[in-house]
């Protein structure tokens, strides 16, 4: 449990309600497969860091080409130009810093409202915006665990001002595995626009008087919940066969492909949230 983010309501920023479900032994496109022969649909993906799924083949593909170099060290490598040029395609005019895991500073700035977290496809007009704030926090494909609400493993800072960033660190000396994931992961984004298009008429009817709204691929509630609810909500959901994200502050992400069961199901779901 962390501090408040408003007067009211404190948030999880930690991973204690993946305990509720039992050990995954493998994880294919936007399922989950555990130990009780029992199969999710994840909603969660990671933060986001699934968001084209968990078996990308170019992703997988370049993990494994460079760890069997044995690059696993920071050792200096032209991964990490690669990985500034990927970045600087999809946010054009930033200026960048990356670390292995977040600056202290960083969760300040977030909690104060100086920095946001950047997801992909919540505008299917603009898959990619970035919003102008001083400094925004890619949710990138890759290897990827959370820390404070933050990316963590590759953290990724971002802004239009280098004297900005200067509020931070250097960044960090990287493992090539890392930074080569993350850079096909950005190139895997940018070629997969058509992941904002959700075709699921009967979530979409679902939502019309729902609870949740929704922005491209991504589904919040309406008012933030109380830790007490957004439990009881998680523990519904995966009755359902559904993995809802165990931050609360993380949105509720529309996989990329549904069968006609797990959409009706999930309809359900959203239409009965309360």
């Amino acid at each position: 449990m962390t501090a408040n983010t408003s007067d009211n309501v404190s948030i999880y920023s930690d991973l204690t309600l993946l305990h509720k479900i039992p050990h995954v032994l493998r994880a294919r496109g936007f399922r989950l497969y555990l130990a009780n022969g029992k199969r999710l649909v994840d909603l969660w993906q990671n933060g986001g860091a699934a968001v084209l799924g968990h078996t990308p083949a170019n992703l997988l593909r370049e993990i494994k080409n460079t760890a069997g170099r044995g690059l696993y060290a920071p050792l200096p490598h032209f991964s990490e130009n690669r990985f500034l040029k990927a970045l600087s395609v999809l946010f054009p005019g930033r200026f960048f810093r990356f670390y292995a895991a977040p600056p202290n500073e960083m969760a300040d700035f977030l909690i104060g409202g100086k920095a946001k977290l950047w997801r992909p496809f919540i505008d299917p007009a603009n898959p990619f915006a970035a919003e102008d704030t001083p400094l925004f926090v890619p949710v990138l494909p890759g290897i990827q665990t959370w820390r404070d609400n933050l990316p963590f493993g590759l953290c990724v800072a971002a802004a239009h001002s280098e004297d900005f960033l200067n509020n931070f660190l250097q960044s960090d000396s990287l493992s090539p595995v890392s930074l080569s994931a993350a850079t096909r992961g950005i190139y895997d984004i940018i070629a997969a626009k058509e992941r904002v298009k959700t075709n699921f008429p009967r979530i979409m009817r679902a939502l019309k008087n729902s609870i949740w709204k929704k922005q491209g691929i991504y589904l919040t509630l309406k008012k933030e919940p109380a830790n007490d609810e957004w439990t009881a909500l998680f523990n519904k959901f995966l009755e359902a066969g559904f993995l809802l994200p165990p931050i609360q502050t993380h949105p509720l992400i529309l996989p990329g492909e549904l069968s006609d069961g797990e959409e009706a199901k999930l309809a359900a779901a959203l239409e009965n949230s309360v």
